[in-house]
């Protein structure tokens, strides 16, 4: 092999699936949650792969990589995945799956030798992971002003974005490069160096990342109790007094409420709000602290038998939720039903029952 250009690919190939194998074995063997350690893994096992199969030097050399084909399949899913549950908090569920299953079948589809690999079934393939990396980013763009944990957000802001960014255009390059086979865009897709480079450079910098994995930024939250220092323990007190008078005032009933509003109404530093009701209070965004007493006000409403011809919308909306939709979600996560079967349950339990009737 004397061609320098793919001396240097390889080498570029070779840096980015150790430091991708570094990152995932980092995380699986830290005290992180059980659900980031399986979708880290799977993330990167499919980035290397991936990685190994757009090479058409080491697809020479190493022949028959059908398996490893098919490992590289789900990748827009996986990340998106990891989006949804590292950065969202979302739980580990078989529809949550559904998207990395779809492009497994998309793949197999679109390799099958009565299908051909650049037909309906490659668009709607390479489209669909376009699709979830603009989700995906809409995520991480979504979520980085509400987030409580510092770690995370530096995270959404630094590292996440751009991944969403090299993937929705690793898609793009891909259909120019089937419009204009002769133009540059292939150089751009990760079969090419320079795609190759940038991944290898946003896979080490992943690692750098997370390779310490924290339970922090993978887990539940820890409080942390109050200082020895007296100044401080003072400030975060006279904080902490103020949200339980924000609290007991039923502030949080105001649809669009943000944290900022709500470091400008307490005259305080966004900063230290964001990191009082983390650290303090143990909420892992800011959304989770106003559902803790939205949910917690809806669950005496929906056992309210006098309340039982009010509709589990109207509550909604009055509780602060500009849609049925992200109450259902907050209840549900907090409850393990949905707000019609937690009201059955607690009306049917209820020594006044006929006053529902």
């Amino acid at each position: 092999m004397n061609d320098p250009v793919a001396v240097l690919d390889l080498f570029v190939r070779g840096l980015a699936a150790g430091a991708m194998a570094a990152w995932s074995l980092g995380i699986v063997r830290s005290g992180v949650s059980r659900q980031a350690r399986i979708v880290t893994l799977a993330l990167g096992v499919s980035v290397i792969c991936w990685l190994i199969t757009e090479s058409a030097t080491l697809r020479a050399a190493l022949g028959d990589l059908n398996i490893l084909v098919a490992l590289a399949y789900p990748l827009g899913g996986l990340f998106w995945l990891f989006v949804l549950t590292v950065f969202e908090d979302a739980p580990l569920t078989w529809p949550a799956l559904t998207p990395s299953i779809v492009l497994v079948v998309l793949g197999f589809v679109m390799n099958a030798p009565a299908t051909g690999s650049d037909g309906p079934v490659w668009i709607v393939f390479n489209g669909f992971s376009g699709l979830l990396a603009v989700h995906a980013g809409f995520l991480v763009a979504r979520g980085w002003r509400d987030d409580l944990i510092e770690g995370r957000r530096r995270a959404r802001a630094v590292l996440l974005g751009l991944v969403s960014l090299f993937v929705i255009g690793q898609v793009a390059a891909a259909f120019l490069a089937r419009l204009d086979p002769t133009g540059p865009w292939h150089a751009f897709t990760i079969s090419g160096a320079f795609g190759g480079a940038v991944l290898a450079a946003l896979t080490l910098a992943g690692a750098v990342l997370f390779l310490q994995a924290r339970p922090a930024l993978f887990g539940g939250t820890r409080r942390i109790e109050m200082g020895a220092d007296p100044r401080a323990e003072a400030v975060d007190r006279l904080l902490l007094d103020k949200l339980e008078a924000f609290v007991a005032g039923e502030g949080w009933r105001r649809e669009g409420l943000s944290i900022g509003d709500l470091a400008r109404e307490l005259e305080v530093p966004e900063h230290r709000l964001r990191r009082l009701i983390n650290q303090r209070l143990g909420h892992r965004n800011f959304a989770d602290f106003l559902n803790a007493s939205r949910v917690e006000a809806a669950k005496r409403r929906l056992a309210d038998p006098g309340e039982a011809r009010t509709t589990v919308a109207a509550i909604a909306f009055d509780l602060g939720y500009g849609s049925l939709g992200p109450f259902n979600r907050a209840f549900r996560t907090a409850t393990g039903a949905t707000p019609t079967e937690w009201r059955r349950q607690a009306l049917q339990a209820s020594p006044n029952l006929e006053e529902a009737v």
